[in-house]
């Protein structure tokens, strides 16, 4: 167990420095910072001065090195279009884009695994049908198109949700939550819908899926030869096995929901990390755009080694592989 996350930790750090390094690049390559922090009306002395100051006038190596050392430390310098420190602007919109994605996560499992499990044991009924149906146009629509329907359905023709923004919002220490208000409940109901809508049909199409896969195996059918109630075949063996996969691909589609909300966020223009993306990307403003390409490949990786743990913990046949050194 333990050389099994000393490897995934070594195999994380490798991701993380070259997603850092390419992060990294947007500094060199895009655009010259020195220009867009002075302007185009400065003098060769001030540019020389600052760049000086900044450490750009070093070898390749050392600069990156210093991005590094202050990326750990969660350092990205200053917004060229805001100036101000890119960190406090990170941790002002991280609650909101969280939120928004857990919610959306929870919608997600707490619909699609039901529906996914119907699908699979009453198929070719009515509902099943309808269920299969949903599904596909979830999977086939764009976010942004469920979005702009959404608002147009249940914002503006019938009012009964707001159509942008986050509502009511409580500050708890340096973070900021909208649970606990019904105001905010009020607001996050749409966006958390549009972001919920694909994952939820692709979970139910993979509960489907595995589950008519397990209820196909032989133990399976000895359950059922032992004289074993539907009930406990289905929801105590068959759905139990169904999990494991389901539970790696959910894992992996959260941190899709946190790196992905930016069109939700931009339809609802709400005041998380994606609408600060694309705000960033708009002004070309590089140390935003780079400090969030680093904590998105952070929350995947951090996310992808959970799910590993969580898999070699549940599923007993891996353990057994490795203790027998296969």
């Amino acid at each position: 167990m333990i050389a099994f996350i000393l490897r995934r930790f070594v195999q994380a750090l490798i991701v993380m420095v070259s997603v850092a390094l390419i992060a990294f690049m947007l500094f060199q390559y895009v655009g010259d910072p020195v220009v867009f922090l002075l302007g185009q009306d400065a003098t060769p002395e001030q540019v020389r001065q600052l760049r000086a100051d900044l450490g750009l006038d070093q070898p390749f190596f050392i600069q990156f090195w210093h991005f590094l050392v202050n990326a750990a430390q969660g350092e990205f310098g200053l917004s060229l279009r805001q100036g101000a420190k890119v960190s406090r602007l990170i941790a002002e919109r991280f609650p909101a884009t969280l939120e928004l994605s857990m919610v959306a996560a929870l919608l997600a499992l707490v619909i699609g695994i039901p529906m996914g499990v119907y699908a699979a044991l009453r198929r070719g009924t009515f509902m099943s049908q309808v269920f299969m149906t949903v599904s596909l146009l979830g999977v086939s629509l764009p976010t942004f198109l469920i979005g702009i329907l959404l608002i147009l359905v249940f914002a503006v023709t019938l009012g009964w949700f707001p159509s942008f923004g986050r509502g009511e919002v409580t500050q708890i220490g340096w973070w900021s939550t909208g649970l606990l208000s019904a105001k905010g409940w009020h607001h996050i109901t749409l966006p958390a819908i549009t972001l919920a809508i694909f994952q939820l049909t692709l979970i139910m199409r993979l509960v489907r899926a595995e589950m008519l896969e397990v209820l196909r195996t032989d133990y399976i059918k000895f359950a059922r030869a032992r004289g074993l109630s539907n009930r406990a075949v289905h929801f105590g063996h068959a759905l139990k096995n169904t999990l494991v996969p389901v539970m790696t691909i959910t894992g992996l589609q959260l941190g899709g929901l946190i790196a992905f909300a930016i069109i939700t966020e931009t339809v609802f223009q709400w005041p998380g990390m994606g609408l600060l993306f694309i705000q960033a990307v708009t002004f070309a403003d590089i140390p935003v755009m780079a400090a969030y390409l680093c904590l998105i490949a952070l929350i995947f990786v951090v996310i992808n080694l959970v799910v590993d743990l969580l898999y070699f913990a549940v599923d007993p046949r891996l353990r057994v592989e490795k203790a027998g050194g296969h």
